[in-house]
């Protein structure tokens, strides 16, 4: 049984939530982890879940060169490639890896869910051009050097687009764990089968997810993280988010608890939306931080823009069998964003203030309901 002091402190970590909530929206949430870990028993990370879902960004604005290599114009195509590769180097993807290294470092969630982890070829010898940059080992190496053993649970390849000899894009969803908290049990990729398809020469454009089981002090937690197609205007991609939103969570059926989080590339009142409130699951955010706009998306394509530049919330943490979003068996825990305010930005090899992607990371801690495992 809970102690009557406890039973004050979870209250008013409960009403310390509340008025930051009654905050204006883009005020920051004054998390207290230590009345949190009072309130729950001491060490927190015995009792509770900790994720983190990251967009790690390409690093340019893919769809210009899409669209460039979908016209019957050659001419604009090479011009495209040039401005991508120029903004590649500018957004400078290993100084954005270290940075996000030291927000895992500084946050130690239990599970990363990762989205654009890239793999980038550009060789194009007349034109000086020698860029490979593999995402999934920059950040291992960056992890490392923060001294942190975080591991691949699983790496999954959505497509490879190789529209000229040379030139080659691999997108891929990637879940790490900390093997001293979490035990994998089983891990799989899946491919949607609704997606755009080909939409240019040599391009392909395929999005799917990846799912984890992982055990964590005792209990079997089921992970998700997913990246719906962001390419196309909206009255097309509504109804195709809710098809691949659907598909996922028809592939969890009833398993519980579950975390599902990622770039979904839709907003709050969409039918991708609801068909997660449908599913049974609870928006993190929309629980803990009710009437907060927790904007996600997005900074300009080269990182570059002096202040917040986040205009919607497309980026979630979703539970199932972790709490609802209200009344008495109501979700506890904490949830904040990474990426969205000047003092995250950092230094590219320029010397030039950039943005860690062009999406804010989410991190969230829930607390396991007691008396709950599986």
């Amino acid at each position: 049984m809970k102690s009557v002091s406890k039973l004050l402190a979870l209250g008013a970590l409960v009403l310390a939530q509340a008025c930051a909530d009654a905050a204006p929206p883009t005020a920051p949430l004054l998390a207290d982890r230590a009345l949190f870990a009072e309130a729950v028993g001491g060490d927190t990370r015995s009792r509770d879940v900790g994720v983190m879902t990251e967009n790690l960004y390409i690093g340019a604005d893919v769809d210009a060169v899409i669209y460039a290599l979908a016209t019957p114009d050659p001419e604009d195509d090479i011009p495209a490639l040039l401005a991508a590769v120029a903004t590649i180097e500018r957004t400078d993807f290993p100084a954005r890896a270290g940075a996000i290294a030291r927000e895992i470092k500084r946050q130690r969630p239990d599970v990363v869910g990762l989205q654009e982890v890239s793999t980038i070829t550009v060789i194009i010898p007349p034109l000086g051009i020698n860029v490979h940059l593999d995402f999934a080992q920059v950040l291992l190496d960056a992890l490392a050097a923060e001294g942190l053993n975080y591991v691949v649970a699983i790496r999954y390849e959505n497509f490879t687009a190789s529209p000229a000899p040379g030139i080659s894009l691999t997108d891929a969803e990637m879940m790490l764990v900390d093997p001293s908290r979490v035990e994998v049990l089983g891990a799989s990729g899946h491919t949607f089968a609704a997606n755009l398809g080909v939409v240019a020469p040599g391009v392909d454009l395929q999005r799917g997810w990846v799912t984890m089981e992982g055990r964590i002090d005792g209990t079997t937690y089921t992970f998700v993280s997913l990246h719906t197609e962001g390419t196309g205007p909206p009255e097309l991609l509504e109804p195709l988010h809710a098809a691949q939103v659907g598909e996922m969570v028809a592939s969890l059926g009833t398993t519980t608890p579950a975390i599902a989080m990622g770039d979904f590339n839709t907003r709050p009142g969409t039918p991708a939306y609801q068909v997660m409130l449908d599913g049974g699951f609870t928006d993190v955010w929309g629980a803990l931080r009710p009437g907060v706009r927790g904007y996600t998306c997005c900074h300009a394509a080269d990182l570059s823009n002096p202040g917040a530049g986040l205009t919607e919330r497309i980026d979630y943490v979703w539970t199932r069998g972790l709490g609802a979003a209200r009344g008495q068996d109501a979700l506890i825990g904490q949830v904040h964003l990474y990426g969205e305010v000047p003092s995250d930005r950092l230094r590219n090899a320029a010397g030039q203030l950039i943005w860690p992607s062009d999406h804010a990371g989410l991190i969230a801690r829930i607390l396991q309901p007691f008396g709950h495992a599986r």
